[in-house]
């Protein structure tokens, strides 16, 4: 059986439209042979309705639907960046939402997937940020906005996110080992994938090799990562990306 695809935190902006082709590239190539893909969210920057995607992003968009169209099942996480993704999205592209956390089969394994900021549980002002932005009437409220003042908010805020992580510690905005643990049990998952915070590992949670894995993907910065799964065993990846102007 075909490997399975997982990889999250591409981080898709109009300021790096170079690491877009080295995604279509992937999307056109190598996810073409696989038995599904699943994005870990924050797949873009920024998304402020499926009502005002950027332009730049439209060759993404048409490689994610030839990718499902092609017969391989796509599917995509919300992340921090890209949580008002929605419907219309969906019907674009041929991907599938999933929950956070979702829990699937992944060739004999259950495992437990999510973008992975439910876990960094340290940070307590980005949890309460999170409950906030994540409200379905606020949501909606945003949404009726003016696509250019949805735009101007959402720069804005980003802004301040970056003020406020240059402020926090390093391990605040780490998975949490303990919120870790705790999602394994109630999900009764061998393993967990996540993205967030972009510091890829395979961390073995009791210390043998045949026991409960946490895969952090990593991201799309310095280089492309990945995790190709299939029956025998998980190989993470790297792709060269182009240097940033």
């Amino acid at each position: 059986m075909p490997a399975t695809l997982l990889f999250s935190d591409i981080h898709l902006s109009p300021a790096r439209p170079a690491i877009q082709d080295t995604l279509i590239a992937l999307l056109a190539g190598p996810a073409r042979q696989a038995a599904a893909v699943y994005i870990l969210g924050d797949l873009f920057e920024y998304w402020v309705g499926d009502d005002a995607a950027p332009t730049e992003f439209e060759p993404v968009l048409e490689a994610l639907k030839a990718l499902s169209g092609s017969g391989v099942p796509v599917f995509f996480q919300h992340g921090n960046r890209d949580f008002l993704i929605g419907a219309g999205f969906a019907r674009r592209t041929g991907v599938t939402l999933l929950d956070d956390p979702t829990v699937i089969d992944l060739h004999g394994h259950r495992v437990v997937l999510t973008h992975g900021d439910l876990l960094c549980t340290a940070d307590v002002g980005y949890q309460r940020y999170r409950r906030v932005v994540r409200n379905r009437v606020l949501q909606q409220l945003f949404l009726a906005l003016p696509r250019h003042r949805r735009r101007q908010l959402a720069a804005r805020l980003r802004e301040r996110t970056q003020a406020a992580v240059r402020r926090k510690a390093a391990t605040a905005m780490d998975v949490d080992a303990a919120a870790a643990q705790s999602l394994l049990r109630r999900s009764g998952a061998q393993w967990l994938i996540h993205g967030h915070t972009h510091r890829p590992a395979i961390h073995r949670l009791d210390g043998t090799d045949a026991g409960r894995l946490r895969i952090d993907l990593g991201d799309w910065y310095r280089e492309g990562r990945g995790l190709w799964v299939d029956a025998q065993d998980l190989r993470p990846f790297t792709l060269a990306l182009p240097a940033v102007a």
